[in-house]
């Protein structure tokens, strides 16, 4: 490995991450990974791992991490409901020009719900917005 490898990393799990101390100065030159805390990024909470005691650089690149974390995660939820956008609008067209009567029997009843469930939330926080901004 040519580059340098950074000083912490972090294992992304669903609602965080477990975080590695890496060190690399050992007699082996080995990679190690030693676990040092385990973070949730939803409630902001950090948990050292066993009895360790994190120190001011530890929680300084923990917290970096999070709110870089919290910032691609944020962009990755409007993207996603751009490619929702799309996805419906791809949808309508092959419901308009290539389903079969079978297919579209398959997914009628669940793609109406679904619109009329989303339609009824929009709507909604719409009319909250507009009295808002009265």
């Amino acid at each position: 490995m040519g580059a340098e490898l950074p000083d912490y990393y972090f294992r992304v799990r669903e609602n965080g991450a477990a975080v590695f101390r890496v060190d690399t100065e050992n007699r082996q030159r080995r990679i190690e990974m030693d676990q040092i805390a385990v973070i949730n990024i939803r409630n902001g909470e950090v948990k050292p791992h066993g009895d360790r005691a994190l120190t001011e650089e530890d929680m300084a690149r923990i917290e970096t991490w999070m709110a870089e974390r919290a910032q691609v995660l944020a962009h990755r939820d409007i993207d996603d409901i751009h490619r929702a956008v799309d996805y419906l609008n791809l949808t309508t067209h092959w419901a308009q020009s290539r389903a079969t009567d079978e297919q579209l029997e398959d997914v009628t009843d669940a793609l109406l719900l679904a619109m009329h469930d989303l339609r009824s939330v929009l709507v909604r926080k719409k009319a909250d917005r507009l009295i808002k901004s009265d």
